[in-house]
């Protein structure tokens, strides 16, 4: 029997077969639960209709995460597929392509305000809607970082401010979550070959330093991410909120590299 088995889930941000958030979903569906997945727009859309049939979801739904009132009409429909959700995965960020290309010194202020609104206030404005549909259950909920809220990535710039206030978001959604039973984490995934990454420039470069620099010496992929996901809304983690657990084979906990490393 799965870790999962009988719960149903909403997966948000795949946009094709390299992104994490499709390998949550593959270890989710692994392990027994139902999905229901959501997508940006109707490009998107078109893309991941057959990624979810694959997954055998209970429906694939547009939402635009920037409108509160595209947020509330796929919570309409989703309160009419099911009357509950176990467990909620946010892996949603964007800003502008431009804002990877300049220092941050430069950033943009309508740039910053995109990069946070939908970045980090989305979390905010799932976990309203969706706590809705969690009475009774003890819900999980799950948000996707970044090693560069916690330290410079040179180019990851607006995007490394905006995942520090996602984790701290996790932190006093935790707190708030914590007096209804529910839970929240976060995964600091290594880097990894996804859509949103092309964005910045040199990433090739940095998956190369990733895994020169690493303990374990190599990179990770999103069925790595998957794994950890399912573990952190499984019930073996009900006793585990606001924390983010880093999925990059080691990686944040180096300093300098050592120039004699045989690696």
């Amino acid at each position: 029997m799965g870790l999962l088995n009988g719960k149903i889930a909403l997966v948000t941000g795949i946009a094709n077969k390299n992104s994490i958030a499709y390998g949550i979903a593959q270890a989710f569906k692994r392990e027994g639960a139902k999905l229901i997945l959501t997508y940006a727009n109707e490009k998107i859309g078109k893309k991941i209709d057959p990624i979810a049939k694959e997954l055998e979801a209970l429906d694939c739904l547009e939402m635009d995460v920037s409108s509160d009132t595209a947020i509330d009409k796929t919570f309409e429909r989703i309160a009419q597929i099911t009357d509950r959700i176990d467990i909620v995965v946010h892996s949603i960020a964007f800003a502008p392509a431009e804002e990877f290309k300049r220092p941050t010194l430069y950033t943009s202020r309508e740039g910053f305000k995109i990069a946070m609104d939908i970045s980090v206030y989305s979390l905010i404005a799932l976990t309203q809607r969706a706590i809705k549909l969690m009475e009774g259950t003890s819900g999980a909920f799950l948000t996707l970082s970044y090693y560069g809220a916690e330290k410079v990535v040179p180019r990851y710039n607006v995007m490394g401010i905006a995942k520090a206030a996602l984790e701290s978001t996790v932190r006093y959604l935790a707190y708030d979550l914590g007096k209804k039973g529910h839970r929240i984490n976060a995964i600091s995934a290594g880097p990894v070959k996804t859509l949103a990454a092309r964005a910045i420039s040199g990433f090739h470069l940095l998956m190369k330093h990733t895994m020169e620099v690493s303990p374990l010496g190599r990179g990770i992929d999103i069925l790595d991410v998957g794994n950890a996901a399912v573990f952190l809304c499984s019930d073996w983690a009900k006793n585990i909120t606001g924390e983010v657990l880093h999925v990059d084979a080691g990686y944040h906990v180096m300093g300098v590299m050592d120039k004699e490393d045989s690696r």
